[in-house]
């Protein structure tokens, strides 16, 4: 570290954020998604855990080949056989990264590890001088480090700085700290870790207390100079600090904190909404920077404040996180022009084919919808683009339903190319569309959950629906948009059924976190 006042920014949320339950993204998607990273302007992207599953090594190979400025890192555990296999992941990246780990906790090694503390020591050595051999830019976590001893802790990095480490990374991984408490922790690695100058020393927090923003930032105020972070929050459990939290905290506040990032805070709002558009994960409307009422204003003194001066009740303007007020609103007169700028503005550079196929997805929603509103271009993109080949897809849907007849649909599919239809009938017409799809898919599936919200206001304006499915252990969320609720609930559900589809012949082996 050459600037002791800037802070380096470590996205997971292809690694650790992807381990939300039913989150797990396609290689195609965590491609768009790395390429929005890298225009968000990270330091650091965890690419995957190659060892977890031939999926997720070919995932993190095709981003170390295409991402062209930041570091890429690939997760391994404190064994040989996992760094060779992330090693030959990222070994293409412009500037790889092996982020290998090991439990320093009593407990964990007590009950998981089953090994002594000189044999942790030893595992984390061999680890990174084994990483030291194919990149000299190597991060070592000692996993549950908020729970472990301090003092073992400071002999751990100690050692591990001595074999080559770079950076050491102190995960909160239960979420457990307190932030007077993790800070202190962090004071205390830094004067009696001796060697701890020829290193970055990182933290990575989980929000199970709610406090994962909280702790990052107090970390980093006592001398923690990396912090890992995922967009939204998203994570497994409560999920993980959230980089726009971080960011804006340090960039609203750098009166008092005095640090900076690399981030370019425009391209956060594109960012946010891509990740919640790929995984189906909803952001919640009061949820921090990004939240739909972030920066909402309905009480009567709030509204005559803002008219006059809009600092009296905003401490950051939505320009700065790439919100406009002025969007452009579409018709089914705009051009193709208009219509690649306006992507553009949202942070889609899409090429000449994926602009013609979003181009005549567009004319058809606006013969159904007066206005295209910038929620409506996002499906567009995510259903159009983003999504890869699937093996179900929905050809054509009809229901019946009221208060005298029985609701029944007629259902017409494509499974693996080929056409299938069937009728079926249930206790409401999306009951009915949904038992007709299992039945032509085959799915032994189980549906946990069902939520709809309207993507933009008016009564013709898009329902946007997310179904949580279960089958033998997997879990999948699928997501499906349009101006007809029945249709958008058929989309989410067939969108649901293919990423379990995807789970079942990508299974992950052994995916851990920190």
């Amino acid at each position: 570290m050459t600037d002791t006042n800037r802070v380096i920014i470590f996205d997971t949320t292809l690694r650790d954020g992807e381990q939300s339950p039913g989150a797990s993204m396609n290689t195609g998607e965590k491609v768009r998604l790395a390429m929005q990273l890298e225009k968000l302007g990270v330091d650091v992207i965890e690419a995957g855990f190659p060892a977890a599953s031939d999926g997720d090594f070919d995932a993190v190979a095709t981003i170390a080949a295409k991402l062209h400025r930041l570091q890429v890192a690939g997760l391994a555990r404190a064994t040989r056989a996992d760094i060779d296999r992330a090693w030959q992941a990222i070994q293409t990246a412009a500037a790889p990264r092996i982020h290998t780990f090991i439990a320093t906790s009593d407990i964990h090694m007590e009950h998981k590890l089953r090994m002594s503390r000189d044999q942790v020591v030893a595992a984390a050595v061999d680890a990174v001088r084994h990483a030291r051999g194919y990149t000299g830019n190597v991060e070592f976590s000692a996993e549950d480090g908020s729970r472990s001893d301090r003092d073992f802790l400071c002999r751990v990095f100690e050692a591990a700085i001595e074999a080559g480490a770079t950076t050491v990374n102190l995960p909160d991984t239960v979420g457990y700290a307190i932030p007077e408490e993790f800070a202190e922790l962090v004071r205390y690695i830094m004067a009696h870790t001796p060697n701890i100058g020829k290193a970055v020393l990182s933290v990575h927090c989980h929000n199970d207390l709610g406090l994962a923003t909280a702790n990052t930032l107090a970390a980093i105020k006592a001398g923690a100079r990396q912090a890992e972070v995922t967009l939204n929050g998203i994570g497994e459990r409560a999920g993980n600090t959230a980089m726009e939290e971080v960011v804006m905290a340090l960039h609203t506040r750098h009166n008092y904190l005095g640090l900076s990032t690399g981030i370019h805070t425009d391209q956060i709002h594109a960012s946010s909404r891509l990740v919640s558009m790929i995984t189906g994960i909803l952001v919640q409307p009061n949820k921090a920077v990004v939240g739909a009422n972030a920066f909402a204003h309905e009480a009567g003194i709030h509204q005559d404040g803002m008219l006059k001066n809009p600092m009296t009740y905003e401490i950051m303007r939505p320009e700065t996180i790439g919100l406009s007020r002025n969007r452009l609103v579409l018709g089914k007169h705009s051009g193709r022009h208009a219509l690649h700028d306006q992507l553009k503005q949202l942070g889609y550079d899409l090429g000449e084919d994926e602009l013609s196929l979003v181009f005549t997805r567009f004319k058809e929603l606006a013969d159904k919808k007066k206005t295209i509103m910038d929620e409506d271009l996002e499906v567009l993109v995510t259903e159009g683009i983003l999504r890869t080949a699937d093996i179900f897809q929905l050809e054509y849907l009809h229901v019946t339903a009221g208060t005298t007849v029985l609701p029944m649909a007629s259902v017409k599919l494509k499974v693996n190319g080929r056409s299938v239809q069937g009728a079926g009938y249930g206790n409401g017409p999306i009951d009915a569309a949904y038992n007709t799809i299992a039945k032509l898919t085959g799915t032994q599936s189980e549906l946990l959950r069902f939520t709809v919200a309207a993507l933009t206001g008016g009564t013709d304006a898009q329902g946007e629906v997310t179904v949580r499915l279960r089958e033998n252990g997997l879990l999948a969320l699928g997501k499906g948009a349009d101006p007809d609720i029945i249709t958008a609930s058929a989309k989410a559900y067939v969108n649901g059924l293919n990423r379990l589809e995807y789970l079942k012949t990508h299974p992950v082996h052994d995916r851990q976190g920190l």
